[in-house]
């Protein structure tokens, strides 16, 4: 036997030692029926030939055989009911433990359920926000503030001149476009003309 064995192994051995004591009790009273029957069988043949002592000894052997048969049928009556009596335990202790873990699970959600707590948090994260958003509008007007203390918030360029640099980019690439047809239309050409020759 293990000696750091878990309870349900425990219970699972208890078990198994009162239904093999059930087993042999049955098979006791087996036996016992099966003397019986031969004790009366040889009792009715001792009487038949008129031997009288043995007749006597049959007599009181099965009187004993008969005593021992019925303690054994009380005594497999009492495992019996004491089995009924241990499963009606077990079901009340397994109501009794399932009604416990259910208080337990209901009083730790009720106690985990702090609404207070709960709107305090709210109210927190909403004042964190509302100073997150003011932190952010701050910033950037610092930033701003920096841009047009640098001379960057004023006007260093003026807008006609980013318009002329846009439209000098536009002509460059409109020029750009227009070279490249010039070159195709002389690849052409030049493609043209050595066929012609080759005719």
């Amino acid at each position: 036997m293990p000696l750091f064995e878990s309870e349900a192994n425990r219970r699972i051995r208890r078990e198994m030692k009162v239904r093999q004591a059930m087993r042999q009790m049955q098979k006791n009273l087996r036996q016992q029926e099966k003397f019986q029957t031969d004790y009366v069988a040889a009792a009715r043949k001792a009487r038949e030939i008129g031997d009288q002592t043995q007749y006597a000894y049959l007599r009181g052997t099965l009187k004993k055989t008969m005593a021992c048969k019925k303690l054994l049928q009380r005594q497999l009556l009492a495992i019996q009911s004491a089995l009924m009596v241990k499963k009606q335990a077990e079901a009340n202790h397994q109501f009794a433990t399932s009604m416990g873990a259910l208080s337990r699970d209901i009083s730790r959600l009720f106690g985990a359920t702090d609404l207070e707590k709960t709107q305090a948090d709210w109210e927190r994260a909403m004042l964190q926000a509302e100073t997150m958003e003011e932190r952010m509008n701050l910033f950037l007007e610092g930033v701003e503030g920096t841009f047009a203390a640098e001379g960057l918030g004023e006007e260093a360029v003026s807008d006609d001149e980013i318009d002329r640099m846009i439209e000098a980019e536009v002509v460059t690439g409109q020029q750009k476009q227009l070279d490249e047809l010039d070159q195709l239309r002389a690849e052409i050409a030049k493609e043209r003309g050595s066929k012609e020759a080759t005719r």
